[in-house]
């Protein structure tokens, strides 16, 4: 142990560290960040009620105190919610590559779709299968591990998504034209382009009427509207035109419009819409601003002048309004957010005060707000229903059409993933014909796709380079030890492995330091700085029992360059009555007191710890070495079953109203930690249950349960105990939502949730399970969570790819891709080679620390002691071609994309053209067919904002296409 410099313990171990901190409270969080319902009437100039309404209102915090300097909190927070990059898996994966579609009939006789792809996830040489259920109440998406010795059939897939009777087995369609009408029932999800009213309001005005019938706006107005997008000519306009006439100018002659992250953005500005002196209700600019679902409504005035209320708009179609008000005194912009009831909860929330400084900020943030309020409004019953029955009917519709071919051999019962490898020579051969003109008419219909501007492709064209919140950093380069377990112990991570003992890592600083030799095999472990205390299960089966520490005696160990502990140095340290443990968990808030719940077959051990606690510096050296005496045994409970999956709730008032949550069998149960009496929480119905984590989270203090197993993710709110009998019942505030691909463990951070899986991060919003982002990092594992998180990959870091913070430069081009990318996966290993593994390293203030603050008064100060000078990004990914199971030489794919090429500019270029003879369809199409490789330059007519590629944006913003018409090339 004297060969190794030891890290530096009195920095490192000796404080309570922020993360330890934030760590016992990131399960805390509230929706009051997203609004509070309220019941909003209008009156007319005499006082009379016109209408009524229940809105959400989002006001920021209505803490404001004078030393408040507005613009000082950057926000991290603003993330458009399910993107369409990474939503839209048929355009994304499947159109244009070798999959399978699948046709069948579930036990209730409706129809169903099924198809599957083997995809490169990402380009980074993870291959996993891709599979999407169509069906009449919506699609499912997941992803299943690639194994090259495992055949997976139709009916493990669907057996995954939980189907498992049908009327009538699936059976694979090989007519390529089904591409086309699985594209169409994908673009239900919704458009990837917007649509948004822009109202002026005077200060006074109180009715829609005095509202649309201002025929100009004032200057204050004519500099937001340039803020939000770029003026445009509508006669003769080419791209997204949102309802508007680009012929004949009956709804004006100009409009604002703008590109943000590759949506199209079309503004109905009242100002700009036709005019009439004779019709005071102004129809026709209430026909378009009316029937959008998200309109801005800019009112003039100060703040104590009459403020809007959504009442005021006699629209039954309208759902969300963002009242702007513009402060000249301070050049700042005030915004409040009207949400309809029914409308779920989106992000982001607004900053306390809502007040922002920084006008493009200000822009990112409202253009986020907008698209996400619309998205968010699509899943209100009103317009869920009315997709659904859309839905329904083109399944039917399909199946109708499909249903002749059954006895034309255009349906068979080949299993998935018989790609014939045995077949004579001409079967092959008619098979590889086949597929050809799969993969021609897909890449024609993705085309064209693109030449219409309805391709999802979100992550693009932002021109923005900004750190996310879930950027990780690398902690060390290489470890050669498989990590069992792991936690944080100040900035230093205390790792467990099978081979090398329990060692101490300090990241690049200095190497391992080894704690305890391999006689101890640790399965958990807790690091708990403000108890001064280590809690380990070591061993397994019979032998396995929870050990406690002072980490002021292992500190003093490692200082001291003592021998390291063996399993016979510890007999001290045992808490006996938990032989044959072989699960335990402790309560997150363990400030108050600590309890833990031992898990002895299918009996629980419920320990506490005595108190009072020794308090100060001068009590750890006359205490004990061991604190096992300052535990106590205070009850134990049985249950039918071993539990696999164990969380403590803390109840309300600490005083037997403290619950634990266990899963076994089919179901999570909630038992009475006084009584020891159990109740059932959630029964899983499936044939399969794969348990992965029980989470208890405190909405404003009130317990609630995430529960998680396969691919769902359930949330469970749980009121304390009443007496015998617990308050367990639906409560409005309760959802559910599913993860693409099965997670392996849960993190949960508000206000994100984090699914590890064998080869991504999927992260989510907790309010409302959204999708934010999917990070491909191949062969991970999560080590550790509870305070920092720490995950172990075979991707390397490289600081070649490190992005600045948020880079706002209008000279982006629209090649440039998004800040963060995740690490580029190793080739495979040669002969002999030995895999090594490279830890990461997520600050847990930099998911929570904001959200936990708020409001916030400063940046985040003080509180951050884990935070890096320079914190390292994951490198951009270089394109790697994914090679599908095509038979077919690159010069025959290339004959192929060469003639498709060529129909679709014949007829492309009769009804598309930019504004100059010199931009023509096929320009633009060679830009697609060439933008991976990154030097091009941007098209001469660059005119607008980072945003806002050229007129005919619907071609420059799809740079993310590389990978999708990269087999054309």
């Amino acid at each position: 142990l004297s060969t190794y410099p030891l890290p530096r313990p009195g920095l490192h171990l000796s404080l309570r560290s922020a993360s330890e901190d934030l760590g016992c409270r990131r399960g805390d969080f509230s929706r009051k960040h997203y609004g509070s319902v309220e019941l909003l009437i209008s009156s007319d100039a005499d006082g009379a009620i016109q209408r009524a309404g229940r809105f959400r209102v989002e006001n920021g915090s209505s803490d404001e105190s004078l030393d408040y300097t507005p613009g000082t909190w950057r926000r991290t927070d603003v993330h458009l919610e399910n993107p369409e990059y990474h939503t839209r898996w048929f355009f994304k994966y499947f159109l244009g590559k070798v999959h399978q579609n699948y046709v069948g009939t579930d036990a209730e006789k409706n129809p169903f779709y099924l198809s599957v792809v083997l995809s490169d996830q990402n380009n980074q040489r993870v291959p996993q299968y891709r599979a999407i259920l169509w069906r009449k109440t919506g699609t499912l998406k997941i992803s299943l591990p690639y194994s090259p010795t495992k055949t997976l059939s139709v009916k493990s897939i669907l057996s995954a998504m939980n189907m498992d009777r049908f009327e009538k087995g699936p059976r694979e369609i090989l007519n390529p034209e089904i591409q086309k009408d699985l594209l169409v029932l994908e673009e239900q999800e919704g458009s990837v382009n917007f649509k948004f009213g822009v109202l002026f309001a005077k200060d006074g005005q109180l009715t829609d009427d005095e509202m649309f019938s201002n025929e100009t706006g004032s200057e204050s107005f004519d500099k937001f509207l340039t803020l939000l997008g770029d003026s445009i000519t509508l006669q003769g306009w080419a791209g997204y035109r949102g309802g508007l006439d680009t012929k004949n100018d009956t709804t004006g002659m100009k409009s604002i419009y703008t590109v943000y992250q590759g949506h199209e953005l079309m503004f109905h500005v009242s100002t700009m819409l036709p005019y009439s002196k004779e019709n005071k209700q102004q129809v026709e600019r209430k026909r378009h601003i009316g029937n959008d679902i998200v309109t801005i409504v800019f009112q003039e005035g100060d703040d104590a002048s009459s403020s809007f209320k959504p009442s005021m708009i006699r629209s039954h179609f309208t759902h969300i309004f963002a009242l702007v008000r513009y402060n000249s005194q301070n050049d700042s912009y005030r915004l409040k957010i009207f949400s309809e009831e029914s409308v779920p909860l989106f992000g982001p929330p607004l900053p306390s005060p809502p007040v922002f400084t920084d006008h493009q900020e200000f822009r990112d943030f409202l253009l986020v707000k907008l698209i996400n309020g619309e998205k968010a409004t699509l899943e209100t019953p009103t317009f869920a229903q009315k997709r659904q029955r859309t839905l329904d009917m083109l399944i039917r519709s399909l199946y109708q059409d499909l249903m002749p071919d059954l006895h034309k051999n255009m349906l068979n019962r080949r299993s998935f993933s018989d790609v014939l490898p045995e077949s004579p020579k001409s079967a092959r051969k008619k098979e590889e014909a086949r597929q050809a003109e799969f993969v021609r008419i897909g890449q024609a219909l993705k085309l064209k796709t693109i030449v219409r501007g309805d391709a999802p492709t979100s992550l693009v064209t932002t021109g923005l380079c900004r750190k996310e919140p879930w950027e990780s950093q690398s902690f060390c380069s290489t470890f050669p030890n498989e990590i069992v377990c792991a936690d944080s112990w100040g900035q230093s991570l205390l790792a467990a492995t099978d081979a090398a003992g329990v060692m101490l890592l300090d990241g690049e600083a200095a190497p391992p330091v080894q704690v305890f030799d391999k006689t101890m095999v640790v399965k958990q472990v807790h690091v708990l700085e403000p108890q001064d205390l280590l809690i380990t299960r070591a061993d397994k089966g019979k032998d396995a029992r929870l050990y406690v520490y002072r980490l002021s005696t292992l500190k003093r160990g490692l200082e001291e360059k003592q021998l390291v502990r063996s399993k016979c140095d510890s007999r001290e340290n045992k808490l006996e009555k938990t032989k044959g443990c072989h699960l335990y968990s402790i309560n997150t808030h363990h400030g108050s007191e600590l309890r833990i719940v031992a898990a002895i077959r299918n009996k629980l051990l419920l320990i506490t710890r005595k108190h009072p606690r020794f308090e100060g510096l001068s009590a750890v050296a006359v205490a004990a070495d061991s604190p096992v005496e300052e535990f106590q045994y205070i009850r134990e409970i049985c249950l039918c079953d071993p539990p696999v999956v164990m969380a403590l709730v803390d109840g309300p008032t600490g005083e037997n109203d403290n619950m634990i949550c266990v899963a076994y069998k089919h179901q999570f149960d909630l038992i009475n930690e006084s009584t020891g009496d159990a109740y059932r929480l959630h029964h899983v119905d499936a044939n399969r249950v794969n348990f992965v984590a029980a989470i208890d989270v405190y909405e404003d203090g009130e317990a609630g349960l995430l529960l998680c197993y396969n691919y769902i993710c359930s949330y469970k709110k749980v009121c304390p105990f009443n007496g015998s009998t617990p308050m367990i019942q639906s409560n409005a505030s309760d959802f559910h939502f599913s993860w693409n691909q099965m997670p392996n463990a849960i993190v949960c951070a508000f206000p994100y949730i984090l699914a590890f899986t064998t080869d991504s991060i999927e992260i989510r919003l907790v309010v409302n399970g959204n999708l934010v982002y999917t990070a491909v990092v191949p062969e991970l594992q999560l080590a550790a969570s509870r305070s920092d998180i720490y995950f172990v990959s075979s991707a390397p870091v490289s600081s070649a790819s490190n992005c600045s913070s948020r880079d706002t430069s209008s000279q982006s081009s629209p090649q440039t891709p998004t800040g963060y990318e995740m690490p580029v996966f190793p080739s495979p290993l040669g002969d002999g080679e030995a895999a090594c593994k490279h830890m990461f390293k997520i600050p847990l203030c930099n998911l929570v620390g904001r959200s936990i603050e708020r409001p916030l008064k400063s940046p985040l100060v003080n509180k951050v002691l884990t935070t890096p000078a320079a914190p390292a990004m994951l490198p951009p990914t270089p394109l790697i071609a994914a090679t599908h199971s095509l038979s077919l030489s690159r010069m025959e794919i290339k004959e192929i994309a060469s003639r498709t090429r060529k129909e679709l500019l014949a007829a492309a270029t009769h009804h598309r053209t930019f504004n100059g003879p010199s931009e023509s369809v096929e320009s633009d199409l060679d830009l697609q067919l060439h933008c991976s490789s990154g030097s091009e330059a941007e098209p001469e007519k660059a005119s607008l904002r980072e945003e806002s590629p050229p007129l005919a944006s619907a071609f420059t913003r799809s740079t993310s296409f590389e990978e999708d018409v990269l087999d054309l090339k």
